[in-house]
């Protein structure tokens, strides 16, 4: 039995465009009607059309489709489907990062309103960093705008970041910058290079806190004085800069407002214990 291409498409799901493309790479030689220009495709020729489909639906695109099903060999077909497997595997790594970076990123969004304000102990999370905007001015450097293009193929297991110089911090001045992280373990999987400007900031004991900020020029570190106020009073004392990371920006009573989680490292102090890592805080978010 013949069938027209308009048939072989509602047979098979597949466009006459398609159909078109496969007979021009060789895969099917319709027959051509005597006194019309109708394409006539035969059983013999959708068997190879559902071949395509089977190359088709491990991923293969419609040009290797096509060679895999009309122009190699034995040995051809098991080289591209070891090729096949390795391209496969790799997207499952890549999916699960991406389902492991999604928890990561959901778990900081539904604890960071319940920590704003509040003010705990705690091991911050170790990350890799780097910065290239300090107040609202980039760093014109080739270097660093090179290390920022590569970074920023890294999304979303890159973050937003933020530091404020202990003396900044101290003094209540409205000095910060801006740049990005990477959690360790993220580092690690992608193999990340990690050259200058980029720095490794250990897990130390802190004080973790959140903070909200709403419109264009809202961000200061006078957002810490809850937690500045908090480190007096337990009489501590701050020992490096502050590093934190933009949560999100969303649009509250009209204004589009940041959440932000801060990290203050502080000097330990006799009875007072600090708290493993959260799992809102493993990573960088």
């Amino acid at each position: 039995m013949k069938y027209k291409i308009g048939d072989v498409s509602k047979i098979l799901g597949i466009s006459p465009d398609l159909l078109r493309y496969y007979q021009k790479k060789g895969v099917v030689t319709p027959t051509m009607g005597e006194n019309n220009n109708y394409r006539y495709y035969d059983a013999w020729d959708i068997n190879f059309l559902i071949d395509c489909l089977w190359f088709k639906n491990f991923g293969f695109g419609i040009e290797q489709t096509a060679k895999l099903v009309s122009q190699s060999s034995f040995d051809d077909v098991v080289a591209d489907m070891e090729q096949k497997q390795a391209e496969i595997r790799e997207s499952i790594r890549h999916e699960q990062m991406l389902l492991e970076r999604a928890d990561q990123y959901f778990t900081s969004m539904r604890k960071v309103k319940a920590s704003l304000g509040v003010c705990d102990l705690v091991f911050s999370p170790a990350c890799y960093r780097y910065l290239n905007r300090h107040n609202q001015d980039y760093e014109n450097i080739p270097e660093l705008q090179e290390v920022s293009h590569q970074w920023l193929q890294y999304m979303p297991f890159v973050s937003r970041c933020f530091e404020i110089a202990r003396k900044d911090l101290e003094e209540k001045t409205d000095n910060y910058a801006w740049g990005f992280a990477m959690g360790t373990d993220f580092v690690k999987k992608l193999n990340v290079p990690l050259e200058e400007p980029v720095k490794y900031l250990p897990s130390v004991p802190s004080v973790h806190t959140a903070f909200i900020s709403s419109g264009k020029t809202g961000f200061s570190p006078r957002h810490l004085k809850h937690a500045m106020d908090y480190i007096r009073e337990q009489r501590l004392t701050v020992s490096g800069d502050a590093h934190g990371t933009l949560i999100c920006s969303v649009m509250e009573n009209d204004k589009l407002t940041g959440y932000f989680e801060v990290w203050i490292p502080v000097e330990p102090k006799e009875g007072v214990v600090f708290a493993p890592r959260r799992a809102a805080a493993e990573e960088m978010v």
